[in-house]
């Protein structure tokens, strides 16, 4: 009977530690806002509803539609800021990409309209924390790919007009100025013209976005930008050998340069089981797209018979989320690391972390481990207001 006693009051001793660490977590979001670094909702308005607002309803549950994004888990989430990805296909290339990319800004702009006692767009540091306290989601826009500007600095600058925050240098694949990190390298970095719209964009106050791009295009943007960088959506490399997640040696020069590294949740950014998966996983949707061209019925139907003597690993946890967060804070330090979902840009999300609703527990999860109450702050968005803010008074 003693044990049976000791053992229910451990567990309850547990239970009040866990509702005393979501109260101070809902106590920190409140004081200061959750800024999350990239949402791909816009495409999923492009790709399954040809960008009509009326065939997604924010303002009620979205699970039925396959998103882990709507309003309500929003606000069970925190969240305080959001940047909207306006991404487009690497496919689509100059006066196609620039008009693609335009309807996207155009249907985070409708959602905000759609959505007023909700959302508000965001075009400065100051905006988020005024938007913050009257209890709305500052919205912000990122342009993904530079591909987007369709090769023209006035192109960018009039994106920038309409509220673009931030560009992302590259997509999955090199474009004309800049080489991504999953791709052959053309330039070893940056052209001359890629200097260039990186130096605008400081002149602009957009933020230089560095995921996606190959190690001598993040060097290279580094070197050229007077402006703090973010990488709104990588992890650390050294606990996962992701071509798309930050090296240590980079890390330092993030740090250096006062930047940022958003942490995102993709299983396989996290874990060497979920990269090797995804390898795998892609070869064979490869090998079944050279046998069934087109045929999307029969290639996801070989997908599926694959899978059953392929199981899908379920290595990522919110636990991994948190060491890479840990990694790059024992590197740089607390003042350079951040979080970068990726929701709506990935399936599977790591188990702790299904929808938009649970930031609260990695950042429980942080505070058990000793993180202080203004670290937790800077990780969940005082970083991000800093950088920006420093882009803004480098712009001016």
């Amino acid at each position: 009977m003693r044990a049976k006693s000791t053992t229910s009051g451990e567990e309850s001793s547990s239970e009040t530690s866990d509702i005393s660490t979501r109260q101070t977590i809902r106590r920190l979001l409140r004081e200061s806002p959750l800024i999350d670094g990239h949402n791909d909702l816009a495409w999923e308005f492009r790709r399954t509803a040809n960008n009509q607002l009326d065939a997604i309803d924010l303002s009620g549950n979205t699970r039925p539609s396959g998103l882990v994004t709507d309003l309500p888990r929003l606000r069970a989430g925190g969240v305080g800021g959001q940047f909207w990805s306006v991404y487009v296909p690497p496919e689509l290339t100059n006066g196609s990409a620039v008009t693609a990319v335009l309807e996207q800004i155009d249907v985070v702009h409708r959602l905000i309209a759609r959505y007023p006692r909700d959302l508000e767009l965001a075009l400065t540091a100051d905006d988020i924390v005024r938007i913050h306290r009257e209890a709305k989601i500052a919205s912000l826009i990122g342009l993904e790919g530079g591909h987007s500007i369709g090769n023209s600095i006035g192109a960018m600058r009039m994106m920038s007009a309409l509220g673009a925050r931030y560009m992302t240098l590259t997509h999955i694949t090199n474009n004309e100025w800049a080489d991504s990190g999953t791709d052959e390298p053309a330039h070893h970095g940056l052209t001359r013209f890629g200097e260039d719209v990186v130096r605008e964009m400081n002149t602009l106050g957009m933020l230089v976005d560095l995921s996606h791009v190959s190690d001598e295009t993040m060097a290279a943007a580094l070197r050229v930008s007077k402006a703090p960088i973010i990488f709104s959506h990588s992890s650390a490399r050294a606990l996962c050998h992701h071509p798309r997640n930050v090296p240590d040696d980079i890390l330092k020069l993030v740090a250096a340069n006062g930047g940022l590294v958003m942490v995102t949740f993709i299983p396989e950014f996290l874990t060497e089981t979920d990269r090797f998966d995804e390898i795998a996983l892609t070869a064979e949707r490869r090998r079944l797209a050279a046998l069934h061209p087109g045929d999307v019925g029969r290639i996801k139907a070989g997908v599926a018979e694959w899978r059953t003597t392929h199981p899908a690993p379920r290595a990522a946890t919110l636990l991994e989320v948190a060491d890479h967060i840990d990694h790059i804070r024992a590197v740089v330090g607390i003042d350079n690391v951040g979080i970068g979902s990726d929701y709506e840009g990935f399936d599977n999300p790591p188990a702790g972390l299904q929808d938009v609703s649970c930031y609260p527990a990695l950042l429980g999860e942080l505070f058990k481990r000793g993180y202080t109450e203004e670290e937790i702050k800077k990780v969940a968005g005082q970083n991000l207001l800093r950088v920006l803010r420093a882009a803004e008074q480098i712009a001016a």
